[in-house]
């Protein structure tokens, strides 16, 4: 299976805030070394609450991609292998996001401002380096929320609505009905 259209949708959506975030982080403008130290010593709190909330949510949507397995397995609707694909593709691309928030969280809770030994232009780069993966994870979580939600809406259409000419669902063979006869 190739990246559906809904994956493709997710992932501009995913670019798009990305692109966002970047703007709005680099009309800051130049830092001094100095400035930069100070900014991420105040900004260290609101980046661990970020890289929590984000672990946080990732691991509840795999446990929500259980349930909408068992959702899934239990329609009298037969699905295509596709949807279990793209049910896939989200649990690893969330994955994925959880333990790059997981090992930003624990590399944040380095008391770096503390030190003495880190030269001041360095701040500079771990000020921006610190916006540029908060920025990544962000639109990360963004996409793994858009196919969960393109994903969700096709159950909703199936399950729910009970369309049955939906392009996941497996249409019965007419040479089934006429073995029968």
């Amino acid at each position: 299976m190739g990246i559906s259209k809904y994956t493709k949708r997710a992932i501009i959506g995913g670019v798009i805030s990305l692109v966002a975030i970047m703007t709005g982080t680099f009309l800051l403008g130049e830092l001094s070394g100095y400035e930069a130290k100070v900014l991420i010593k105040h900004s260290l709190s609101g980046l661990n609450m970020l890289c929590n909330t984000i672990v946080l949510a990732s691991a509840t949507i795999l446990a929500l991609l259980l349930t909408l397995l068992s959702m899934s397995s239990a329609s009298n609707t037969k699905l295509k292998r596709d949807h279990y694909l793209h049910v896939l593709q989200i649990a690893k691309i969330d994955t994925a996001v959880f333990i790059i928030a997981l090992i930003s969280f624990l590399i944040f809770n380095l008391p770096i401002t503390e030190s003495d030994n880190v030269p001041d232009n360095w701040f500079n780069a771990i000020y921006y380096g610190s916006l540029i993966v908060s920025s990544i994870l962000s639109s990360a979580l963004i996409v793994v929320v858009l196919m969960l939600y393109n994903t969700v809406v096709n159950i909703i259409r199936i399950v729910g609505l009970g369309e049955k000419d939906h392009p996941l669902t497996i249409k019965k063979d007419t040479t089934d009905s006429e073995e029968e006869s």
